[in-house]
């Protein structure tokens, strides 16, 4: 009686019913970003940027509470100096929220393609090896009339997709954004479709706080000088934490507030910071302006389009998940994350790096043809030897597709010289008077 056949062994990316493992989007995600809450929180790879911003505003704001506002309390009629310290908490608030809201959600990331789309056209420019077909070329750019007016899009390389208008690519989160406005590090975030309208609700509220500090420092400073009937310097040296307040805040108030006046004027003109330094729509016209009133309704009045990610859903598990995160998926271990066209897996594409694979390889088969008649032996017979030899000598490659090279062992080269020598000294045998060899009949 035979034993019984062993079980089969345990694929570790299946369950017990042979269906592929799931494992949360988040988890596989490609881009840079970092997830917090199981994937309900999404933030830019600087991160940790948004600490200093916290830290940024509440410490000035601890300051003021402590020693300016706490000694308002009791200098306006009807308990009104109560309203300062109460209006600098709430203020304060509402300027961490909307710096959470801000960073903490996805801006409008496009989501990549696993393959590159299916060219409209064909770049039917043939090969100059013979017998090979023209091959499909993906178009760099495709133009898209707006308003009356061409707008060009671009094909990203890394989401193989077309981006769509007024989307850009950004090199820090590594991922397409809609309406790409800029990456702030202060935030930590990339600003974009989703989250603009409360990134400027966020730098003009910071501006706000800052001239409300400064505003009640010198009310403060005012107090002082007229209880104490002293001159401003003497007022000043009594409460050095106004001075420094009042310091601080006017160079803050020169950052935020620059960035709230330049996003009002980008507002207006219905612009984003990317469009604005690149394409400079002051020497041209502008598809997307449709006036004041309606570019501010486009901001501020309109629904929030939901994230075309769910980042909490379930897809099946690749085997390089278990190794890497973020997309880095190598087909062996020892191998780096491909780049360029390598990963563009399933359909050809090809851009102008093929083109210069082709023609160095067309060069080296012209001069293959262009050597004398003996080389042209010589590798006739090697390669009947090497066919006549055991199949181990070779091994295909296991990127032979892409490299498109063979690997053969030492112990085949070291045939190489003896099989030359062997038809070199045929060749000469077989010469006649005039120099002219003649071929050995096979």
């Amino acid at each position: 009686m035979q034993p019984p056949p062993p079980p089969p062994l345990a694929n570790p990316d299946s369950d017990a019913t042979g269906a592929p493992s799931l494992i949360r989007t988040y988890r596989a995600w490609q881009g840079n970003n970092v997830f917090f809450l199981k994937g309900r929180v999404i933030f830019g790879p600087d991160v940790k940027s948004i600490f200093i911003s916290i830290f940024l505003i509440i410490v000035p704001v601890a300051i003021f509470c402590a020693f300016v506002a706490r000694k308002l309390l009791d200098d306006f009629p009807h308990h009104w100096g109560w309203s300062i310290m109460v209006i600098i908490i709430a203020h304060t608030l509402f300027v961490l929220i909307t710096l959470l809201l801000t960073s903490g959600r996805d801006p409008g990331i496009v989501p990549r393609n696993a393959y590159p789309p299916e060219p409209d056209d064909y770049d039917t420019t043939a090969s100059t090896n013979s017998g090979q077909s023209p091959r499909p070329r993906l178009p760099r750019t495709k133009d898209v009339i707006v308003n009356g007016i061409t707008v060009k899009i671009k094909y990203c390389d890394t989401c193989m997709l077309y981006r769509p208008l007024r989307c850009s690519h950004c090199s820090v989160c590594d991922n397409c954004v809609e309406r790409f406005d800029h990456h702030c590090p202060w935030v930590g975030q990339c600003i974009g479709l989703r989250n603009y309208r409360f990134y400027y609700i966020f730098v003009s509220s910071a501006t706000l706080l800052c001239l409300y500090v400064h505003g009640f420092c010198w009310v403060y400073i005012k107090k002082i000088m007229d209880s104490e009937e002293i001159s401003l310097w003497k007022g000043m040296i009594k409460t050095p934490a106004s001075v420094v307040l009042i310091i601080y805040t006017f160079v803050c108030v020169w950052f935020v507030g620059g960035l709230t006046t330049f996003h009002t004027y980008l507002i207006s003109t219905n612009q984003s910071t990317y469009e604005n330094f690149r394409y400079r729509y002051d020497r041209q016209v502008n598809p997307y302006n449709r006036g004041i009133l309606e570019n501010f309704k486009e901001v501020f009045c309109t629904s929030i389009p939901p994230s075309k990610n769910n980042f909490r859903s379930k897809i099946p598990k690749e085997p390089s998940d278990t190794n890497q995160r973020g997309g880095v998926r190598s087909v062996s271990p020892m191998l780096k994350k491909p780049t360029g066209n390598m990963e563009l897996v399933g359909r050809p594409v090809y851009y102008e790096s093929d083109e210069e694979e082709s023609d160095y390889g067309d060069e080296l088969t012209n001069e293959e043809h262009s050597k004398d008649g003996g080389s042209t032996d010589m590798s006739r017979d090697l390669s009947r030897t090497l066919h006549t030899e055991d199949s181990s000598y070779l091994r295909h490659s296991q990127w032979g597709r892409i490299s498109r090279k063979w690997d053969i062992t030492p112990e085949v080269l070291d045939t190489v010289p003896e099989v030359g020598e062997s038809n070199r000294t045929a060749s000469d045998t077989s010469s006649g008077p005039t120099g002219n060899s003649t071929k050995a009949a096979v």
